[in-house]
């Protein structure tokens, strides 16, 4: 927590933003989600009177030990009597650890979000990287490699339908290099943004890390099919830090047959005179999540 906390206060200090309020958002792995169909006639008091009441039932844990709420989603498109309505929980100590450490930072928590929520809405920028006549109904594949996780959605109609996360991602390289280059951590991870490594990185350890992450993103697509979805997914998106390697897009459009580019939400958006604006797209990758929480805050 200490780290974390020196860190926004560094954060901060650096760009002064206009706001003090900010977003977070909990992992999806830690967020319980449903749609619950019930009466289109509840309001939202006896909606939340319900969710209470029935909590054993949605919720896997007890219900002091949770924060939840919900959203309607219009009625049912099967029975006109009956209202979909959104459920999301989580555990109050997964909360209070986001909330605490921006509190100490010393700003405030507009909004606790989940990571997926985000980056649907984040996608909507995503869409314009897309070609013009790319309709809605079509399925795109997007591949968030962080430096832990590789999580694998599949969007349709800007929804979230299918996620896959796997624990391979971007550090997995970091420490390989740290380890046959003898550098620090730090080191280890500008050399890899950077360049500048020993003429045998590229086939010794590069190749080898692309062929498993290609190997795992098409293992992720072939499960989307087993699991019984008919719908064909028709492109793929790259987001996160490691996504821009070297070569990556290219193995991936090639293995899958399908059109692959990178994440870029901000491609569309104006940009601060004070923020660099080639760094930013150079990093934008990697700022699916963020980007999407605040657009949250700032509506």
């Amino acid at each position: 927590m200490p780290a974390v906390v020196d860190a926004l206060k560094r954060a901060i200090e650096h760009a002064r933003p206009g706001s003090r309020n900010v977003a977070v958002a909990v992992p999806a792995s830690a967020a319980i989600t449903k749609t619950l169909t019930l009466a289109a006639w509840l309001d939202d008091d006896e909606i939340e009177a319900y969710i209470e009441m029935e909590s054993d039932k949605h919720i896997p844990f007890p219900f002091s030990e949770v924060v939840f709420d919900f959203q309607r989603l219009g009625l049912n498109s099967r029975y006109g009597d009956q209202q979909d309505v959104l459920l999301v929980a989580c555990r109050q100590q997964d909360v209070n650890q986001l909330t605490e450490a921006i509190l100490q930072a010393g700003i405030t928590p507009a909004a606790v979000d989940v990571e997926t929520f985000a980056m649907e809405r984040a996608f909507q920028e995503l869409r314009h990287q897309l070609p013009a006549d790319e309709s809605e109904q079509q399925c795109v594949a997007l591949v968030d490699i962080g430096a832990t996780m590789n999580a694998f959605h599949v969007l349709r109609e800007g929804r979230v339908t299918y996620s896959r996360d796997t624990v391979f991602g971007g550090r997995q390289l970091t420490d390989e290099i740290r380890s046959r280059y003898g550098l620090s951590l730090e080191e280890a991870g500008l050399a890899k943004k950077r360049g500048g490594l020993p003429d045998d990185y590229q086939h010794s350890v590069l190749d080898p890390f692309v062929d498993t992450l290609v190997q795992q993103v098409g293992r992720s697509l072939q499960l989307y099919y087993t699991a019984g979805r008919k719908q064909q997914v028709r492109r793929m998106i790259l987001a996160g830090g490691t996504s821009v390697l070297p070569g990556l897009a290219e193995r991936l459009a090639e293995e899958s047959g399908m059109p692959v580019v990178i994440a870029n939400p901000f491609r569309r958006m104006k940009v601060n005179p004070r923020i660099d604006a080639p760094t930013l797209a150079e990093d934008a990758p990697a700022m699916l999540t963020a980007c999407g929480l605040a657009m949250r805050v700032g509506k």
